[in-house]
């Protein structure tokens, strides 16, 4: 029945291609012309519509650079009921920058978080109100060309590839699989634990990766379980009969894989991508909860859902619950965390 949608749509999804790839064109024959910003950027994202693990590589590249230079990082805030430019500070929600960058906000407190739907408005904001700012990492923006970056970092995840996927609404992509060619470097997200050299070489051959692109290789390593309302990394031993999940992110199957491990049975609730949780949704989780026969059961979400979950009433809810949120952090393979680093430091 999926494959006979995608058919059925691939009319569309042609127009839609076409569309998007005239826009690049005109890029590419400088109609359309990118600003070239005082400062060294870098920009992550994707070609598909989400869930290719973008937010744990902001964090990764905040990691390896927040000790070593004043950084900023810059979105769109998808999912916020906010307009203009706002410079993250201690009044920030979810609702007004959006989940993403409230989450790099709370754990980076050393670096300028910022948010505005027009990025070149955005990035001139920044350097007016923080002239310190020595580099700044656009977060979502590999389709947005306004604005000239210093290294293109495009992400496709292990499970779905790009090379295996189709332009919206047939697929998933943004735009044709030849926009990938843009990219400087290639990350291959959620890969197995283990990965040989074999397989390594059969995606680059799938990804048609281009001589003048770096392909590299990551995995989701997971943080432990912390406390909803401390934010503290609970020293408990985690064992349940059941775990509820519930979580509105594009892909939760690697979480879901990985809670299999602390209990019998996982009872999933999803929601839409970038959800903002209402009290009826708390109540269903609530109830949830409460249906499961058993004493040993815990609620388990994303870091990213945690910050939709704020508000001192939704807190209140949840308080006769265990419930905690695992944070995402993300490794390399080999020594691709150490070529990543090269190049960054190349253009610093």
């Amino acid at each position: 029945m999926k494959n006979i949608r995608g058919i059925l749509l691939l009319p569309i999804s042609l127009i839609y291609g076409f569309i998007t790839f005239i826009r690049n064109k005109l890029f590419d024959w400088g109609i359309f012309r990118s600003t070239k910003h005082p400062l060294p950027i870098i920009s992550v994202g994707n070609l598909s519509m989400g869930g290719t693990g973008k937010t744990p590589h902001v964090e990764f590249l905040i990691r390896l650079l927040k000790d070593r230079i004043k950084l900023a990082t810059l979105s769109r805030g998808y999912g916020r009921k906010t307009k203009g430019f706002i410079l993250a500070d201690e009044n920030a929600s979810a609702a007004s920058i959006g989940d993403e960058p409230l989450q790099y906000y709370h754990k980076f407190k050393e670096i300028k978080v910022a948010v505005n739907e027009n990025r070149n408005k955005g990035v001139k904001k920044i350097l007016a109100l923080e002239k310190d700012i020595e580099l700044m990492i656009l977060d979502d923006a590999f389709q947005h060309r306004w604005i000239q970056r210093d290294l293109s970092i495009l992400l496709t995840d292990y499970h779905h590839l790009y090379s295996n996927d189709y332009v919206f609404p047939s697929g998933h992509l943004r735009e044709f699989r030849t926009g990938a060619k843009r990219a400087d470097i290639v990350i291959v997200t959620k890969t197995p634990i283990t990965l040989s050299p074999f397989e390594r070489r059969g995606i680059q051959e799938d990804l048609k990766i281009k001589a003048h692109q770096q392909l590299l290789f990551s995995k989701i390593s997971y943080d432990g379980f912390f406390d909803i309302y401390t934010h503290q990394k609970t020293d408990l031993k985690i064992s349940a009969s059941t775990i509820i999940l519930f979580s509105g992110i594009a892909n939760p199957y690697p979480l879901e894989d990985y809670l299999k491990q602390y209990c019998k049975e996982i009872v999933v609730l999803n929601f839409p991508d970038h959800h903002h949780y209402t009290d009826k949704d708390v109540q269903l989780i609530i109830q949830t909860y409460n249906d499961q026969f058993t004493t040993n059961k815990l609620i388990i979400t994303t870091e990213k859902d945690a910050q939709r979950l704020s508000t001192d009433h939704q807190e209140s809810l949840l308080m006769n619950c265990a419930i905690y949120y695992i944070p995402i952090r993300i490794e390399f393979h080999n020594q691709d965390g150490d070529i990543l680093d090269q190049v960054i430091s190349s253009i610093i």
